[in-house]
């Protein structure tokens, strides 16, 4: 991509990313996001409606006067995004690829996460991390990141997001918010999930939020004959008669489940999540997520 060319997108990306993070999700991110953790302030002289629990039992005996600590609600948060950047996110059937609204919804999470003065980072994967950006703060900051989003090139086709999630793990030890951004195609035979126990320890350490995005046309198959189908992420390719009934309804069963059985994984480790196609609004769909919070 030629530099004049990626400068005008980040701009565009920016114009209506900013727009949407001002007037939609403002109030919403920071009541979703903040108030959550507490960092100790001081200590000062027990006064009468004291909460018994927060006594400094330590300062009480050496200046033999009870005392109290005082809490503040912690005003700084890291936000860190998950970006899935393997090659089936190039499909799209409608007006947008999935990989062009993730980066979308990427960027409006993170102005608003700017707005907040809190600090973003970014990690981008395929089957391996292509590229992680330590969490910071500005609006360079932000824009390295949306550049990144728009002209990264991955070097592998495929999806782990376990491996994305360890990594994360390993790398920053504090809790975070994480939000997880992707198709979440990355399932065993049978279409269960093949990074349970990724998520698990992620969603332990952090608050951990998953948005999802999916198009249309990947839950079923339309009847148009014999097609030549290629994985885009394998190579495999395969002979489909889409004029079979049985064909389109097994293949539209074994996505049914497959979703089913994400969701259920979410719904056990109680992780926060929404489900989008690239012909919806997400607009809606954020809206909900955060008001869940």
């Amino acid at each position: 991509m030629e530099a004049s060319e990626l400068l005008k997108k980040v701009r565009k990306l920016e114009i209506r990313t900013k727009a949407l993070s001002h007037q939609v999700f403002a109030g919403e991110y920071h009541s979703a996001f903040k108030g959550r953790g507490m960092a100790f302030s001081e200590v000062r002289e027990y006064q009468w409606g004291d909460d018994v629990r927060s006594m400094d039992w330590n300062v009480t005996a050496r200046l033999r006067s009870p005392y109290v600590k005082v809490f503040e609600e912690e005003r700084e948060l890291t936000v860190v995004l998950l970006v899935d950047v393997s090659r089936s996110g190039l499909f799209g059937t409608v007006s947008t690829t999935k990989r062009e609204m993730l980066a979308e919804i990427a960027a409006v999470l993170s102005f608003s996460a700017i707005l907040n003065n809190d600090k973003v980072g970014a990690l981008f994967f395929s089957d391996k991390v292509e590229k992680f950006i330590p969490p910071a703060k500005g609006r360079s900051h932000l824009l390295h990141i949306i550049r990144e989003m728009l002209q990264l090139q991955p070097s592998s086709d495929g999806t782990d997001i376990g491996f994305a999630l360890r990594y994360l793990t390993n790398a920053i030890k504090k809790k975070c918010n994480v939000f997880l951004l992707s198709d979440m195609l990355d399932v065993n035979a049978d279409g269960s999930p093949r990074y349970e126990d990724a998520l698990k320890v992620a969603a332990g350490r952090h608050d951990l939020s998953v948005i999802k995005v999916h198009d249309p046309r990947e839950e079923s198959i339309p009847a148009v004959g014999l097609v030549n189908v290629k994985d885009s992420e394998t190579g495999e390719t395969m002979w489909v008669n889409t004029d079979s009934r049985s064909v389109r309804r097994s293949y539209e069963e074994w996505n049914s489940q497959a979703a089913a059985k994400q969701r259920k994984l979410l719904m056990k480790y109680k992780i926060d999540n929404v489900d989008i196609a690239t012909d919806q609004d997400y607009v809606k769909a954020l809206m909900a997520l955060f008001n869940n919070k």
